[in-house]
């Protein structure tokens, strides 16, 4: 790391500004959902966008613990 910044992220956008944000959401994403909605304890929805699945992983993430 050039500027020794290597704790910093850059900065995301907002999935509702995603350009691709209505499409339906990845397979990685689906598959980290599966995942996570199965150790939250909670049911998955299949057909979300690509901007509602990275939400709901945020969410699912602070629920179980794995988020950054």
């Amino acid at each position: 790391m050039a500027n020794g910044n290597n704790d910093q992220r850059p900065a995301a956008k907002d999935p509702e500004d995603w350009v691709t944000g209505d499409e339906p959401m990845t397979g990685p994403q689906q598959s980290y959902l599966e995942t996570l909605s199965r150790e939250a304890g909670e049911d998955l929805d299949d057909d979300m966008t690509k901007a509602e699945a990275s939400e709901r992983i945020e969410e699912l993430q602070q629920k179980t613990g794995r988020g950054a």
